[in-house]
């Protein structure tokens, strides 16, 4: 028994922020069937990596991972027959989900007021860039968009150089775990009232949430933060130092003075380590750039995960700056089990990452691979939905099924 159990979900969602959402659900038990169309891919599903770097709308790594335990139908939205059965799927369902630009669904006929016509107590999910309301609600984009409207891009990188930004579509990583945290407690809601209700969520709202202590600077003192490489206010050193190898490295941060002695003594209390003008954390901050060209000389000796081994040990703050394949060897994230692994029917054996807690009595998944694009079409429309084979044979000659 897990604790979506039961829990029915259309999830018409499609890329990062919406089927991410949905995988919490699936995950801990619930049914969630990907609706999508073979006219128009998934956006994912043409996105790289492919498995062996052959292209196929059935062999993306990314597409896989964000849609493990999920069911896949296809459907043709721009047909008549299309409308009806996606009205026939919201009543199947506990909840819908849509990632669609705003106005979509509601062009559609499939918006919220349509959707609780057909299924009063539906939970009705929509996530988009901006929401469902104001001036730039129905501005089409992704969250490779949104980390600069969210301010995020600013801050990453060096004071002498443009932005660097933030690595991907960073705020389709962020408002899952907003999206997830409001649909249960949407379900919880209903099954006290029952009552279903939409939840408009706004990612470019999720990122800004992030950076709170920033915009109260802001408001209360008039002062913007800008790009400070990997330094800190109020510590020092505060760095990524280069260790043994090629592109191995090591962070070290020192935020107080009995850091500062603890470093010291792990380097042999150099000579210049004893200077007066290291001794306090302004003096360290004031002659950062030697302090940091100094312990990267000394790092640069070691192996990088022996050498934050070492410094943890002596109670210096330090972690190694890990690669992927450093990931998968993480002796933490092996004891809990962070990955895990299917067969996949195109991509073969293949990684999914599990979500990052753990429920006493729910086992989490997933319990299986992404599904192929209409993998499930006839067990689905049969079991779930009701149509007979003669009926799913006709969709299919007449595009409805695609």
């Amino acid at each position: 028994m897990t604790v979506f159990d039961g829990v029915k979900v259309a999830d018409f969602a499609w890329v990062g922020a919406g089927p991410i959402t949905t995988r919490y659900l699936s995950d801990y038990g619930a049914t969630v069937v990907r609706i999508e169309s073979a006219t128009r891919p998934e956006f994912l599903r043409t996105s790289q990596p492919f498995r062996d770097g052959v292209p196929g709308v059935n062999r993306s790594a990314f597409y896989a991972t964000f849609n493990g335990g999920k069911q896949g139908i296809s459907l043709n939205l721009k047909t008549p027959k299309g409308l009806e059965v996606a009205r026939r799927l919201i009543a199947w369902a506990d909840i819908v989900s849509e990632s669609f630009t705003a106005g979509t669904m509601q062009r559609l006929g499939l918006d919220y007021e349509q959707a609780r016509r057909i299924n009063p107590s539906v939970i009705y999910f929509s996530s988009t860039n901006q929401g469902q309301t104001g001036p730039y609600a129905a501005q089409p984009g992704f969250g490779t968009q949104l980390v600069s409207l969210a301010g995020l891009t600013n801050l990453s990188g060096w004071p002498d150089r443009d932005p660097a930004g933030t690595y991907g579509a960073y705020t389709d990583f962020m408002a899952p775990r907003f999206g997830a945290a409001a649909l249960a407690g949407a379900l919880e809601y209903r099954r006290r009232t029952g009552r279903g209700m939409q939840i408009d969520l706004s990612q470019l709202e999720c990122a800004v949430h992030f950076l709170t202590p920033l915009v109260l600077e802001e408001a209360a003192m008039g002062r913007s933060m800008g790009r400070n490489g990997n330094r800190s206010q109020r510590a020092a050193p505060h760095n990524a130092y280069p260790c043994r190898g090629d592109d191995r490295w090591c962070v070290i941060t020192v935020f107080t003075d009995a850091d500062w002695a603890a470093l010291r003594r792990e380097m042999g209390d150099p000579e210049w380590a004893q200077e007066s003008r290291f001794a306090s954390l302004l003096g360290r901050k004031r002659n950062e750039e030697e302090l940091d060209e100094r312990i990267g000389v000394w790092t640069r000796g070691f192996d990088a995960h022996r050498l934050m081994e070492h410094l943890q040990e002596a109670g210096v703050p330090a972690g190694v700056v890990q690669t992927a394949p450093d990931l998968f060897r993480d002796p933490q994230l092996q004891s809990r089990g962070h990955f895990v692994e299917h067969e996949h029917p195109e991509i073969g054996r293949h990684w999914y990452e599990r979500f990052a807690f753990r429920l006493s009595r729910s086992p989490g998944g997933p319990g299986s691979p992404g599904p192929l694009l209409g993998e499930h079409n006839e067990s689905f429309y049969r079991d779930e939905l009701g149509y007979d084979p003669d009926e799913i044979a006709d969709m299919v000659a007449e595009g409805v099924i695609n």
